[in-house]
Formats: structure tokens, C-alpha cells, sequence
């Protein structure tokens, strides 16, 4: 693809493969491209704004990486990069570089610029809050928090811009990118691609955004021109599995590098079925108001074996398993700001039909909960606790002493470790296939880069939480003893 410009000027090689241009050519307002790694998602961006600059007088391309140092040696450095690109237009000084300072970015002779930024603090927010972004380009848009995004898609607006009339109703517009994983990856998985089939264009209703939304899937073979014939061994030889599958084909149903997703398997998925008398039942809770809620329902086992789909299911002794759940979300990572006792009564409610149902053989006993639901935050006013007492439902404390956290992760890890074996000897952590919230959000928790050995806490962890709760109160259960045996 040539780009147009000033006539005299030399051409610009602005080639793109195949996926790569039904990605540039689309009219979703909203894209998001890639999946895998090596989809040429950054190659598409750059080639873009480059194209967009020349073609559009005026237009203010502003291209985010989560931190600067990443953007640079991306766009800046790497084979194919801005400085590349532009050589025979920065030769002839109709295109110029600024490398310093606070106006970091590319100049055209048009007026059209592509700015260089990065937002790694809420506070660098600020630096865009006058801006009128033309074109909104994200790369690995997994790495950002969902309030960035919204924050920066808000700048999105034309003003006195003049659009030429082949590109009327493309503009403003955003193109993100990125692979699964990152602090992002539940909110991203949920915009972009649960909400349709691939390539599908979705309009979305104001509340979120009000663009024509679309997800492109890209994978290595897609870039044949961008990787060398070792690429896919090296992918291949990852050595986590949940690692190749989703660098190599993009699966967003598990996180690569995360802090569970190694000791994930679907053998911890259980049929739901009626849990035995002898099963103490108790439940614990991650609070959340402007975040989400979580309750979670807990079995633990005692030996005693149980009926599911006509098999017989004896986990060992000790075992935890979630029977049911309550996640308290109004969408990716946002809470339903719920009133205390009315999240009480919901408790209440859910407790009574489960019995009811028989799935439970009783009402469950309190479990531990974030101890800052006993909190006083005003002199004189009742407490989150004492709100839910209102309809006779409380909570034991949490274990949050020093170190908690970490050892917390631990023993959830070997619990879901012991769960994968095919034949268990220690106390495993299980999970009813109904309780969907958990089963999307464990796998692809990510570990805080910070402290890897800790989980990162600004992802949505609520229902980690609240089984990291359960599972530090565990305590030995004394031995079952057979009555008739005993007689």
C-alpha cells in the first residue's frame, strides 16, 4: 500500500498482510486485533497512523503503551519501527521526529501528528484530560486497567476536524491490541470477546460507548513476514501448556504465567449433586460495594462418599468443595453497590431455596469474611456486619496476619494441585460446574509482577479472596468414626 501525499515526495512501503488490512480497511470504531503473540499487531498500529497522518490533515494520533520505556524500544527501536518506516519522509524533512521532552512524538507536514505517550499511574490520566484524541491506539491493551481505557476512549472527538468523505463515520475511532493476560484480561475478554463471534460488528449502547465494537483474531501464520521458520518451536517450548495455547493460538479461556493457572485442570469440576450429612457446609465472603461481592458456599468433606450422575464421588478427607456462589457484579471488575442487608437477605434467600432444593441438607454455618465488614468508619453508625446481623446472617473472622497472603495462595495452589491428580490423597479444592464466576476468574488470575509471589490485587480477585478466606480457617477434622462398626 502506498500513502498519498505530496507528489514530489518519495513513496512510502506500507505493506500489510491479509488480516492485517481487514483489520486496517474495517469500519468498527472499537477494534481489538490479535489474540496469539506474533500477529503483527504492533506493525498494524504504526502502519496505520501512519496512513490515517497522511491522509487526514490535522489528525492527532495518540499511541499508548502501559509504560515508556515499552512503547519506545517497541515503535522506536525495533525492526519495522517508526524511524524505519518514515526514513525517506524524514530524509526529506517533510516528516520529523521530536525525542525529547514532553512532546515526544512524530510531526507531518500536514499538521497531522502521531503522539508517543503511556499511562503506567491513575495520575498520568491528567496529562490527556484536555486532549481531543482523533485516533485512540492502545498496544497490549491487557496491560491496562479498565478505567484507563474508559478514561482515554472518552477523549475520543473529532472537534473541527475536517474527515475527507471516504473516511466519514470511521472517525474517531479506536484500535487496541494485545494477548490474553495482564491485569486486563477478564474486562478485555468480556468487551471484545465473549460479546460476539469473531469479525462480527457489535454497536454497543451509550453506557458503553456507544461504538461499532469488533474483535479480529490474529495469530503468527497471520505475520509471515514479521517472524523467522523457529518462531513456533519457541512458542511450542514455552513448557507450560496454558502458556503455548494461549501465546500460540490465543485462548483466552486460561492466563499464561498466572497465579493458578499451572495447577489448573478440569478434573477439579465437578457435576453439582446433593451433599451428604456428614459434609460440614459454612460459606465465607469477599465484601464490595463500588467492586464486586463474592459468597461463596463450601463442603468439606469427611470421608464419606457422595452420588454424582450416577458415579460415586469420594474426595479425600478434608476436601474443600465450592457447591455454590454469589458474585455481586454489574459487569467486568464492577460492583452492584448493593446495601449491606439487602446482600443479606439475598444470602438468606439463596441459603433457604438451596435447602429447600435439597442440594443442601442444612443451613450453612458462618464462615470468615474480610474482617473490614466490622469496621467502624463512623463514630455511632452500625457496621457492615452489624447490617447483615439485621437478618441473622454473620460472619467468623479472617486469618489476615502477616504473610497471610502469600501463604494463603500456597495452599490454594496445592489444594488445586492435589485436585488435577487422577488419583488425590490429600485435601484437594474442588468446584461445582455451576459456579461459573470462580471457573472464569481462578484460571486467569495473574500474579502481581511486583511480588510474583503474591496475586495482583487490582485485578478482579474478590472470589480468590473470599476462597483464600475458607481455605486459611481450614482446620483438621476429627476422624469419622462408623456407627455401626462401633456398635
Amino acid at each position: 500500500m502506498a500513502a498519498t501525499a505530496q507528489a514530489l515526495q518519495p513513496a512510502l512501503n506500507l505493506h500489510l498482510h491479509p488480516k492485517q488490512g481487514l483489520a486496517f480497511q474495517s469500519v468498527a470504531t472499537e477494534l481489538f486485533y490479535g489474540g496469539a503473540a506474533y500477529g503483527g499487531k504492533s506493525h498494524l498500529m504504526r502502519v496505520a497512523a501512519i496512513y490515517w497522518c497522511l491522509a487526514i490533515p490535522g489528525l492527532q494520533v495518540y499511541l499508548f503503551r502501559r509504560t515508556f520505556p515499552e512503547l519506545w524500544k517497541n515503535h522506536m527501536e525495533s525492526a519495522g519501527s517508526f524511524p524505519e518506516l518514515l526514513a525517506p519522509w524524514i530524509e526529506s524533512r517533510t516528516v520529523k521526529i521530536n525525542y525529547g521532552g514532553d512532546r515526544r512524538g512524530i510531526n507531518f507536514y500536514n499538521g497531522s501528528r502521531i503522539h508517543l505517550c503511556h499511562c503506567q499511574h491513575e495520575k498520568d490520566l491528567f496529562d490527556y484530560q484536555g486532549a481531543d484524541i482523533h485516533v485512540l491506539l492502545i498496544d497490549e491493551l491487557t496491560h491496562f486497567p479498565e478505567s484507563m481505557y474508559r478514561f482515554l476512549r472518552g477523549r475520543l472527538r473529532l472537534g473541527s476536524l475536517v474527515i475527507p468523505p471516504q473516511f466519514l463515520g470511521m472517525f474517531p475511532r479506536a484500535l487496541t491490541s494485545g494477548n490474553p493476560g495482564g491485569i486486563g484480561h477478564n474486562w478485555v475478554k468480556a468487551s471484545f470477546i465473549n460479546i460476539a463471534k469473531p469479525y462480527a460488528l457489535s454497536r454497543m449502547p451509550e453506557k458503553e460507548g456507544g461504538m461499532l465494537r469488533q474483535f479480529i483474531p490474529a495469530r503468527l501464520e497471520d505475520n509471515p513476514t514479521g517472524n523467522d521458520a523457529g518462531v513456533e518451536a519457541r512458542l511450542a517450548g514455552l513448557g507450560s501448556a496454558a502458556l503455548v495455547r494461549a501465546m500460540r493460538w490465543g485462548d483466552w479461556n486460561i492466563v499464561a504465567g498466572g497465579a493458578l493457572d499451572d495447577v489448573w485442570s478440569e478434573r477439579l469440576i465437578l457435576p453439582r449433586f446433593r451433599i451428604p450429612y456428614s459434609w460440614r457446609l459454612d460459606r465465607s465472603h469477599d465484601w464490595g460495594s463500588t467492586h464486586p461481592f463474592s459468597v461463596l458456599w463450601w463442603a468439606q468433606t469427611d470421608g464419606t462418599e457422595a452420588t454424582a450422575e450416577g458415579r460415586t464421588i469420594c474426595p479425600p478427607k478434608g476436601s474443600l468443595i465450592l457447591v455454590h456462589e454469589w458474585y455481586g457484579a454489574s459487569g467486568p471488575n464492577e460492583g452492584l453497590k448493593m446495601p449491606a442487608r439487602d446482600v443479606a437477605k439475598g444470602i438468606k434467600q439463596r441459603e433457604a431455596d438451596l435447602v429447600t432444593a435439597k442440594f443442601f441438607h442444612s443451613t450453612p454455618r458462618p464462615g470468615p469474611a474480610d474482617n473490614e465488614i466490622s469496621a467502624v468508619k463512623i463514630p455511632g453508625t452500625p457496621t457492615i456486619a452489624d447490617e447483615m446481623m439485621k437478618e441473622n446472617i454473620s460472619w467468623t473472622k479472617s486469618d489476615k496476619s502477616p504473610g497471610t497472603r502469600k501463604i494463603g495462595l500456597e495452599l490454594m495452589r496445592a489444594r488445586l494441585k492435589e485436585a488435577s491428580k487422577e488419583r488425590p490423597e490429600d485435601a484437594a479444592l474442588y468446584i461445582f460446574d455451576h459456579c461459573l464466576a470462580a471457573i472464569a476468574h481462578w484460571p486467569v488470575l495473574p500474579r502481581d509482577p511486583q511480588d510474583t509471589d503474591d496475586v495482583l490485587t487490582s485485578a478482579e480477585d474478590h472470589d480468590y479472596d473470599a476462597a483464600r478466606y475458607r481455605i486459611l480457617a481450614t482446620k483438621p477434622q476429627p476422624t469419622s468414626i462408623n456407627l455401626r462398626t462401633a456398635m
